[in-house]
């Protein structure tokens, strides 16, 4: 064909059909499907120093509680954390170490979880009694069982954290010194045992970090692109100027001060047109596909909000400077909905439906009554409304199970404490007859339904597998009888 003649339009067809293919070969994939709308808070009770894993399709959050327990929730969203159950994964009430729990973080090592946390005498703030403990998972499940490994060192600190660097493990923390309260860290040789001394790599030298307290607490590893930050929280968290600082690491000695440069202005702050105050002692996570990363913090809602329970976990997206350092960007308000972590794949739960071990049946309100009274039984699960429940959270370590056909809750008989008390429904009367507990039994998601004033849990009688067979409360005799899972519905 010579220069001047035009290629027959069947050539010019099957040309853009190649080319067509080919650019369909070289195309970028496509980014990671949005993940659910979430909508802050994430946990409005007792959302004080939050930690957030995802792992294995799941997200788990964990709290100080302010009590001699631990709570953790599952989601498979983040916006279902704010309505997930508050599973017990520890109790501890040796007197050394009980009754005021704070700052957890689960970190994984090894194939087995690993829990810190600050615990000490009584309620007060800062008591002097305040130390470091970890617990060890018995598998690879983050609600454990856990049991107790030992206190990592012998004086007062708080806000225990992990890094990770040049192969080395290090226990960061923060801890008294000079007038000042300042960040810390020692080698470790594994996960519950220190090798070495503390050392102190940041104190409250900047008037940001000095506001109401000469505070540095709450140290966060953040690693990218080669490099390492340490985020920490300054000033006093009873104010409305707590907020987050970063370190970098800039030297060759993880242990020597000289290591790390400090930002000279904090990274978060409040933002009072947002109505945000307090912003401090955070976590980070990423998305499930990976290609996100996301900050999780607590904050008040006003000004004089303090240093308690009435702080509120939130989550958001941030991104990285061209320095490859993070910008966490400006605290988002209350109530503003905005796409969660990209790769999320299932739905937000509603409910939840809950499946005995033994049987495989699931607990539901016979015949879907609405009526006070109405007995509570097991059945084939068949995904209807009489055998969902939402689960409330009541503030106290403890929650209500209400039903979603009926709107009533799960009762205890006549506030009975006796083995064998029937469990029914009832109109909601706000006591402990009616407050349960969902206390860890082993892997696997399984627990037990703890009544809160009896301390007797939900039991199908006579270990039957029978449709109709009826739910009552009963000692704990540790077996498959006794045992729920809570399946998303």
């Amino acid at each position: 064909m010579s220069r001047t003649e035009r290629p027959p339009a069947l050539l010019i067809a099957l040309l853009l059909v190649v080319l067509a293919g080919l650019v369909a070969v070289v195309a970028p994939p496509a980014g990671a499907a949005e993940g659910r709308p979430y909508t802050n808070p994430v946990k409005s009770r007792k959302g004080a120093d939050p930690w957030i894993e995802f792992y294995d399709g799941d997200y788990y959050l964990i709290t100080t509680s302010w009590t001699s327990e631990l709570t953790m929730r599952k989601s498979p969203t983040l916006a279902g954390l704010a309505t997930a159950p508050s599973v017990q994964v520890w109790t501890d009430s040796t007197s050394s170490r009980c009754c005021n729990m704070w700052a957890p973080e689960i970190h994984f090592r090894n194939g087995r979880w690993y829990l810190y946390y600050v615990a000490g005498q009584g309620i007060v703030d800062y008591n002097p009694t305040q130390r470091v403990h970890v617990l060890e998972s018995a598998g690879s499940d983050p609600m454990g069982p856990y049991t107790y490994r030992g206190q990592l060192g012998g004086s007062w600190m708080l806000d225990a954290s992990l890094l990770t660097l040049n192969g080395s493990l290090y226990l960061l923390g923060s801890a008294s010194g000079g007038g000042t309260q300042n960040l810390v860290i020692a080698p470790m040789s594994n996960p519950y045992t220190l090798s070495g001394g503390f050392s102190t790599i940041s104190t409250p030298t900047y008037d940001w970090e000095r506001t109401g307290g000469t505070v540095n607490e709450g140290p966060e590893v953040l690693q990218h692109a080669g490099k390492t930050f340490i985020v920490y929280s300054a000033s006093g968290c009873w104010t409305p100027d707590y907020k987050l600082g970063q370190l970098t690491y800039t030297g060759s000695d993880p242990l020597s001060a000289s290591s790390w440069t400090k930002k000279p202005t904090p990274v978060l702050s409040r933002a009072d047109a947002a109505g945000v105050y307090g912003p401090g002692h955070n976590g980070f996570f990423t998305s499930p596909d990976g290609t996100e990363n996301w900050i999780v913090y607590h904050a008040n809602s006003s000004a004089s909000g303090g240093c308690d329970n009435a702080r509120s976990t939130r989550a958001q997206k941030f991104t990285w400077n061209a320095d490859g350092s993070p910008n966490l960007g400006t605290p988002l308000a209350l109530g503003t909905t905005r796409p969660g972590p990209a790769g999320e794949s299932a739905a937000t739960p509603t409910g939840y439906t809950l499946v005995n071990r033994n049987s495989g049946k699931c607990l539901e309100v016979e015949g879907g009554s609405t009526a006070d009274g109405a007995n509570v039984i097991q059945w084939s699960c068949d995904g209807g409304a009489r055998q969902r429940w939402r689960v409330e959270d009541l503030g106290n370590d403890t929650s209500r199970l209400v039903n979603a056909a009926s709107g009533k809750v799960l009762d205890t008989a006549d506030c009975s404490v006796a083995d064998g008390a029937d469990l029914r429904q009832w109109s909601w009367l706000d006591n402990l007859c009616q407050s349960f507990r969902f206390v860890v039994t082993d892997g696997g998601g399984w627990v037990r339904i703890v009544n809160a004033r009896s301390g007797k849990v939900a039991d199908v009688a006579d270990c039957s597998t029978g449709d109709g067979a009826d739910v009552r409360q009963w000692s704990w005799l540790g077996n498959a009888c006794q045992q729920w899972q809570l399946k998303p519905a």
